[in-house]
């Protein structure tokens, strides 16, 4: 295929490419990274149209400005999408000094191969490889989540890092024109196999982008159904369900499961005292606690109000009650910092083991009679309530 009909059907997919993702940002602005990966594709598309017209005009020179503006342009692609990348994952946004250290090596290689010495495979060579950086560092931000948890993210990172090892070969395996950019006539003659590879990785890219896009709009709302809106633990739909599975696993391995309902004390009274800002904060600050006390594998849910339960895994009555002891104590002598001063906080708990082939519907309301007994008993106390419900002496406040 000719290469200026390779060249114009690339600068119109980029063009509806441009608009596509620009539209896509208009309307998921949310989306961190999506910004800049349309700002890309512009750049992209502006990269296409000025190569057509270059190589449209085969009667002008291969001006230093034009130059310039081609090796900025490919520049800003690999930049924008590295960004991107970064702010997709939420990692630090790279800064500028690494950026303007490149584009001022990009700019002095530049000047250099075509004012003193006219070496235009050298001017081909070192935008391929400082894009070729951007493009690897994009799929390493991508791909370290693993293909599990974030299919899209590794299928847009495997496609950076292919188009990456390209970038990195294609100066040596297809040099433009026989010369580089320029033939001996000082037409833009470009290789079709470099059109036809960066065409390609590109539409891939913006295809992983979608799916990127579709990925996180997805998991956005999966956990705003799964998750309280505002202590961010599991609510009470979430948890029973997560429960159900872990009582069937843990029934089928053999292993222990011990279930606890916790009721802050006297939270009415911190609502009416401090107001309901600072009764949030109380609870925001009783999940913190509670977060640093439990396991990895340990679930947490609001089942309503001041109302929470934790599952423990793999965890027996001895280590069940170690943990709501160092969890209670911990909440007793942690009081919730205000701008007014500090709100005692106090806990209590019940706590009961799983018996294999129960719901938990009946697991939890074990839980919640052996909690009652907290509350009935003084507040700030443990109460454990075995298979038979009659309470069991626990370890109870000082």
């Amino acid at each position: 295929m000719h290469s200026p009909t390779l060249l114009i059907m690339a600068t119109l997919l980029m063009g509806i490419i441009s608009l596509v993702m620009g539209a896509m940002w208009l309307y998921n602005r949310h989306i961190p990274g999506l910004k800049s990966w349309a700002c890309s594709f512009v750049a992209g598309f502006l990269l296409c149209a000025v190569m057509l017209m270059r190589m449209l005009d085969e009667t002008s020179a291969a001006m230093p400005l034009m130059l310039l503006l081609l090796q900025t342009l490919m520049f800003m692609i690999g930049c924008l999408t590295f960004v991107g990348a970064r702010t997709h994952v939420g990692a630090a946004p790279p800064g500028y000094a690494l950026p303007l250290a490149l584009y001022g090596i990009l700019l002095c290689a530049t000047l250099y191969f075509s004012a003193i010495i006219d070496n235009p495979n050298a001017r081909f060579l070192v935008p391929s490889l400082i894009n070729a950086l951007f493009f690897l560092g994009s799929a390493h931000a991508l791909g370290r989540f693993g293909f599990k948890n974030y299919p899209g993210r590794t299928f847009l990172a495997v496609v950076m890092g292919v188009h990456a090892l390209f970038l990195i070969a294609r100066p040596f395996v297809f040099p433009l024109g026989g010369t580089g950019m320029f033939s001996a006539n000082n037409q833009f003659n470009m290789s079709q196999f470099v059109l036809l590879e960066s065409t390609l990785a590109l539409t891939l890219i913006a295809f992983g982008i979608l799916m990127v896009t579709t990925e996180y709009t997805t998991s956005k709302w999966r956990r705003l159904a799964e998750r309280d809106p505002l202590t961010s633990v599991f609510n009470r739909r979430s948890f029973l369900t997560l429960l159900d599975k872990a009582l069937s696993r843990n029934e089928r391995q053999q292993q222990p499961l011990a279930v606890m309902l916790i009721d802050l004390d006297h939270f009415k009274s911190i609502n009416d005292r401090w107001g309901h800002k600072q009764g949030d904060e109380a609870l925001r600050h009783f999940v913190d606690i509670v977060t640093h006390c439990l396991r990895h594998e340990d679930i947490l849910g609001r089942l309503g109000g001041e109302e929470f339960a934790v599952f423990l895994n793999d965890a027996d009555l001895q280590v069940a009650r170690t943990v709501a002891e160092r969890l209670r104590s911990t909440v007793e002598s942690c009081p919730v910092p205000t701008a007014s001063g500090t709100i005692p906080l106090t806990i209590s708990l019940g706590l009961t083991l799983a018996c294999p082939g129960e719901t938990p519907e009946s697991v939890l309301h074990r839980a919640d009679v052996a909690m009652y007994q907290a509350k009935h008993r003084g507040r700030n106390r443990i109460e454990i309530v075995a298979q038979t419900e009659q309470p069991i002496p626990a370890l109870n406040a000082a």
